[in-house]
């Protein structure tokens, strides 16, 4: 994709200098470095807040659901991380937060207030997407394989309605794309009749292998429908699947649904260090595609700094009664 927006050299290196200020971290306090972030509003570059502005128009229109800003403003040292811990190993060698200050403030000049989980990393409100030994080959995003096209937490009752990637390290000589296909290409290409019943709550996902082991009462989750709203999904390929009492017409949805998706343009970016990719998790799908890998232990180091987010803060208030110990945003699983 052509990014949306290229931060110039004067315009990134005035904001980095702000962003160096803050000395809190989001990983101990994350309500006072957020409103660390806030203060800093009237100091940030022009043009970046304009084109946080286009994008939430853009958004609040649906005539793009996906942007990519190049060249932004990151932490100057990326530390080598521990593949068998890299969440913990982060705690210990990362001191300075201004990736992290970076995509909290993007959030709050898009009107998209961050949300996190209780059980996943303490409930941090940045995740990395960085593989994880154990999970080496299996169907995650910690993991060093391709994934399927999904949502974010499929099967969770609370799911973001926007995801924030920034690449903080992306190897040059690995081809690795995140694909997206819109949600409403999906349903131009179905059927009335299928999209009444992808509307029924006749299908239901198993949690993921990470969300299992970081919640043992996870299985699978209720009930649900794959289509929402005017082209809502709720689906992760090859973990949605029809529930066992369901009618007939419901896993002819299903097929229909799948053939939909495979018909459905797809959107590719291959992320660069530096690089903001941005997309709405609920009103589309994407995937991860690994096109050409000529160095297989670079390719396992790639970290992105992750972020989940509400559409807009009345959504979010919407949430309230799932908040963890009155952690605004914390949600329970």
């Amino acid at each position: 994709m052509i990014p949306l927006f290229t931060f110039e050299a004067g315009e990134k290196a005035q904001l980095l200098s702000l962003l160096e200020q803050t000395r809190l971290s989001p990983y101990k306090n994350y309500a006072d470095f957020s409103e660390e972030i806030r203060q800093l509003h009237p100091l940030v570059p022009s043009r970046f807040v304009k084109v946080c502005k286009d994008i939430s128009n853009e958004r609040a229109r649906h005539q793009q659901k996906i942007h990519v800003i190049r060249n932004c403003p990151m932490d100057s040292a990326i530390p080598e991380l521990d593949p068998d811990d890299p969440v913990r190993d982060k705690y210990l060698k990362k001191t300075r937060f201004i990736s992290e200050g970076f995509l909290e403030l993007f959030a709050q000049l898009t009107g998209t207030p961050l949300l996190s989980y209780e059980t996943r990393n303490q409930g941090d409100f940045f995740t990395d997407v960085i593989a994880i030994k154990k999970y080496s080959g299996q169907l995650t995003g910690f993991s060093d394989s391709e994934l399927v096209f999904h949502n974010d937490r499929t099967a969770h009752k609370v799911r973001a309605d926007y995801i924030t990637l920034l690449g903080m390290r992306c190897p040059d000589d690995d081809l690795i794309y995140t694909g997206y296909i819109d949600g409403a290409d999906i349903v131009k290409n179905l059927e009335p009749k299928h999209i009444a019943w992808l509307r029924e709550p006749h299908f239901y996902t198993i949690f993921d292998v990470f969300s299992r082991d970081m919640n043992k009462q996870l299985s699978t989750s209720e009930k649900h429908a794959i289509l929402s709203n005017v082209h809502s999904i709720r689906f992760l390929d090859t973990m949605t699947c029809v529930a066992e009492e369901a009618p007939i017409e419901a896993r002819d949805a299903f097929i229909a649904f799948k053939s939909a998706m495979t018909r459905s343009q797809c959107k590719r970016h291959r992320i660069l260090t530096g690089d903001l990719l941005t997309f709405a998790n609920q009103d589309g799908l994407h995937n991860r595609e690994k096109i050409d890998i000529l160095n297989p232990d670079n390719a396992a180091s790639r970290w992105l700094l992750k972020t989940y987010a509400f559409k807009d803060t009345s959504t979010a208030k919407s949430f309230e009664s799932y908040w963890a110990d009155n952690r605004a945003g914390c949600v329970i699983d």
